[in-house]
């Protein structure tokens, strides 16, 4: 029998088992796209059959290998088994997320993905939580909660009178800082004017002297954003130090851990973190280092007044509940997919085991390859041009390993060889031997 769904799951299978084997980039031009996709609007339709497969035969030239262990570009890429497949159960069973009403069981597991989150990272227990589309969106939610605490500090609530009128918000932030901190800015409507960027000092880090000098030189209301490993060169702001500053200054400190703050899993790899939970907000991406499909992004928020002021809201067709969770309450979005049963799904095969397991097995496969760059004639640092030899413990050093490595050995070396692995990341460091990752594709999930 070869219903569509029959046919979209071989299709995803050859799909999986071919990463191996197949082009890692998109083999089709622009103009055979075209010509196998665009065109009217037909008038007759087809059946569901027949638009599965020829999508399944026509998009696969089309799309690049990011799921397997040879793609070296962005943040992108694989998924756990179980994740996958969870996905693909959210999909299939429809449900709009968005209150405990329309989806009974979907708020209940969101909740315990959030909290199992949070025990992982081990972020204050009392913090409120959202499962966003992305890190981008995880960060509009953790500065929509700064901008109403803020505000509220000098007598403004901005949810019932806006920001015409309102006293400025200034945002701090590292000049390493991702564009998606930027959009959050904007998208809130303080603005692109209102960010002030720190200067970082030669490992990629800010100063507390540059902070200092920021915070002393200005009472407007502050959000400071720092780097849980900076896209760049992997860089992790001295956070115990520089969140003590800006508290005593009246600031908000949100952490932008879009992948690095996975590292608090992982015994050998947190101190690189440390102090990161006195921060206010945190904001991550789901499908990172904890390998679930796109699109999720987690955002973390102590302030639970300031986190439900921000966002939620009420109509008359809608029950609120008072023994449930509605996760309304918390996101920007009223449509949703239930982006926290991956999650859970994710944490549920893994373990807290396991997912220190896959860090650590990412770091050490990075700095394998930092060390075998090491053995090359005269390879330089991009990180201060400074000599490879000798320097793997640093993440900056040359490489930015995308995501995880849950490769089995036999399978990543025939994906890529590695040298032989090295010593854990120093005490010392500030960056670790994974924290960006940008070279080496994710796993594919078995099926």
């Amino acid at each position: 029998m070869n219903t569509a769904l029959d046919l979209a799951y071989r299709a995803a299978r050859a799909w999986i088992d071919g990463l191996d084997e197949r082009s890692v980039a998109a083999t089709a031009s622009l103009m055979d796209l075209k010509r196998s996709f665009a065109g009217p609007l037909p008038y007759e339709g087809s059946s569901a059959e027949e638009v599965v497969q020829a999508l399944a035969r026509d998009a696969g030239p089309g799309m690049h290998g990011n799921a397997g262990g040879r793609f070296f570009a962005w943040v992108i890429g694989g998924g756990l088994e179980s994740a996958l497949a969870a996905d693909w159960l959210v999909t299939t069973w429809d449900q709009n997320a968005t209150v405990y009403a329309s989806s009974p069981a979907s708020a209940v597991i969101e909740e315990t993905a959030g909290e199992w989150i949070k025990e992982l990272l081990d972020l204050p227990r009392d913090a409120s939580f959202a499962f966003t589309s992305g890190c981008q969106m995880a960060h509009m939610t953790s500065l929509a909660a700064a901008r109403a605490a803020l505000l509220r500090r000098v007598g403004w609530n901005v949810e019932e009178d806006g920001l015409v009128g309102a006293p400025g918000i200034r945002v701090l932030t590292s000049d390493q800082r991702h564009v998606t901190v930027d959009r959050a800015v904007r998208f809130l409507g303080i603005g692109r004017k209102a960010i002030d960027q720190l200067k970082t000092d030669g490992d990629g880090r800010v100063s507390p002297a540059v902070l200092d000098g920021a915070l002393s030189d200005s009472s407007t209301p502050t959000m400071l954003v720092l780097n849980a490993a900076d896209l760049n060169i992997g860089a992790c702001d001295a956070f115990r130090e520089l969140i003590s500053m800006a508290h005593s200054a009246g600031a908000w400190v949100h952490i932008d851990g879009a992948f690095g703050l996975f590292e608090r899993a992982s015994r050998t790899y947190r101190h690189l973190l440390d102090g990161v939970e006195l921060a206010d907000s945190w904001a991550t991406d789901g499908h990172k280092w904890l390998n679930v499909p796109f699109d999720c992004g987690i955002a973390i928020i102590a302030d639970r007044e300031a986190h439900r002021t921000a966002m939620t809201s009420s109509a008359s067709y809608v029950a609120p509940t008072t023994i449930a969770r509605d996760q309304s309450d918390w996101n920007p979005e009223y449509s949703r997919r239930a982006r926290g049963v991956p999650v859970y799904a994710a944490l549920k095969q893994l373990g807290r085991s396991g997912m220190e397991a896959l860090v650590d097995r990412c770091c050490a496969h990075c700095a394998s390859i930092v060390e075998g760059i090491g053995e090359l004639p005269a390879p330089r640092s991009l990180q201060g041009q400074r000599s490879i030899k000798g320097c793997s413990g640093s993440l900056g050093l040359a490489l930015h390993l995308r995501k995880t490595m849950l490769l089995p050995t036999k399978r990543f070396k025939k994906s890529m060889p590695l040298a032989k692995p090295s010593s854990p990341a120093r005490p010392g460091a500030t960056s670790a031997p994974c924290a960006s990752a940008w070279l080496i594709g994710a796993p594919a999930s078995r099926m």
